[in-house]
Parts: C-alpha cells; structure tokens; sequence
C-alpha cells in the first residue's frame, strides 16, 4: 500500500485547530487596495473557516494534519 501524500500548495495555504475546523487567510489584501473601502480591508484581515460543504474536499488534500 502506498504511502498517502500531502498536497503542499494545501499545506501552505491551511491549517487546522483544536476543535477541527480548518482556517485559512483570506486573499485580496496586497495590493490595489485604493478602491477598497476599510470596512472590507478589516474583514480581510480576519481569519476565514472552510464551509462544512468544503471540509471534506480540503481535509482529503491535507490528511496528516489531523
């Protein structure tokens, strides 16, 4: 049986906590952010959760992190 591997774009990209749930960084806070009104800028910058639709999609790319 061979060894199951991790994908590691994935890997970067998320990680999980203690209750379970996986975590990422929201994108669009690099660049061109004139336009962007602050009230979107703060949102950005907070953690975002992968939906419990999503969760097994990105818990099979990630198996070793739980």
């Amino acid at each position: 049986m061979p060894k199951m591997k991790t994908k590691r774009a994935a890997a970067k990209r998320f990680s999980v906590t203690g209750t379970g749930k996986i975590k990422y960084k929201k994108r669009g806070l690099r660049h061109c952010l004139e336009g962007v009104s602050k009230d979107t800028k703060r949102g950005l910058g907070q953690i975002g959760y992968i939906s419990d639709a999503d969760h097994a999609n990105v818990a099979r790319l990630i198996p070793y992190k739980f």
